[in-house]
């Protein structure tokens, strides 16, 4: 579908699996850890910007390769 290597698009997963995991560790921080209600949401809106790279970045991986 997308002209990407196989190479390019495991890197790609890579750093959208990566993406997931930051965003879920940032909302554990912004739920439990930190105190100051605006630095909470500041950091929330990190995690959700993060997860919205990683879903992109995962229709480009779930897409495919047009490489045979």
């Amino acid at each position: 579908m997308f002209d990407i290597s196989r190479m390019d698009l495991m890197w790609v997963s890579f750093y959208s699996m990566g993406a997931m995991a930051l965003a879920a560790l940032l909302i554990f921080l912004a739920r439990y850890k930190i105190p100051y209600r605006f630095l909470s949401i500041i950091i929330s809106i990190i995690a959700w910007v993060l997860l919205i790279f990683s879903f992109i970045t995962m229709i480009l991986v779930l897409g495919g390769s047009s490489h045979g």
